[in-house]
């Protein structure tokens, strides 16, 4: 597995605006996203990241026209690959990924595992769900997050952020296959499924400004 050395990014290859043609990523992949920010409509998505889990990561950045680029218009591959029913993509907060994913190349996202979930149905003695806690926690990886809050809008990326922008989906396949048997453990998969397949819908709510109030939550009037 790549180490995060800057020095060494021979595991990293990044594209714009799809990924090549023929490109076979099996039928388990890893995906993460960087955007501007959090709103889907004022925040533009940057960067899609997805592994198959063999230490490679490819990268496809967006660049809108306005920069020289072709904005999301031009991606069939990605897209394909994205709402392919037979192609599971593991997720962190898939809410947030998805969501973009779908406002931004108007798409339906599906057979999508949260990690982040399946960590709350399993890891009730921790309210610690973050991706570099579960890492460090379940797999003793340690995940450098200085890039975080970085500019992603760049036209150009750094070394340091592209070393982070992979290490988001590298451990990701482990991370599913650990938290999957605790989900068999306590007997929580079903349930872990059902929230799953509802991921697509409450994307959809978010988009539609269902976030607050949430339509699922009991109020006084």
């Amino acid at each position: 597995m790549p180490t995060n050395d800057n020095t060494a990014l021979d595991y990293i290859h990044l594209y714009q605006h799809d990924l090549p043609d023929h490109l076979d990523l099996g039928s388990i992949i890893a995906i993460d996203t960087e955007a501007m920010g959090l709103n889907h409509y004022r925040d533009r998505l940057c960067l899609v990241q997805i592994s198959s889990g063999d230490g490679q990561v490819h990268l496809v950045q967006f660049i809108p026209e306005y920069l020289g680029g072709k904005g999301f218009t031009a991606c069939p591959n990605l897209k394909k690959l994205l709402t392919s029913p037979s192609v599971t993509k593991i997720m962190h907060f898939a809410r947030f990924d998805v969501g973009i994913l779908q406002y931004a190349l108007d798409i339906k996202l599906s057979s999508v595992v949260c990690t982040k979930i399946a960590a709350k149905l399993t890891r009730t003695f921790t309210d610690k769900h973050g991706l570099a806690a579960l890492c460090r926690d379940i797999l003793k990886v340690e995940l450098c997050k200085q890039q975080q809050s970085s500019d992603w809008g760049a036209p150009t990326l750094t070394p340091e952020q592209l070393v982070y922008a992979a290490s988001d989906v590298l451990y990701l396949h482990r991370l599913w296959d650990a938290l999957k048997q605790l989900l068999i453990r306590e007997n929580r998969l079903e349930l872990a499924q059902s929230c799953f397949s509802f991921l697509s819908a409450r994307a959809d709510l978010d988009i539609l400004g269902y976030e607050e109030p949430d339509i699922f939550q009991h109020r006084s009037s």
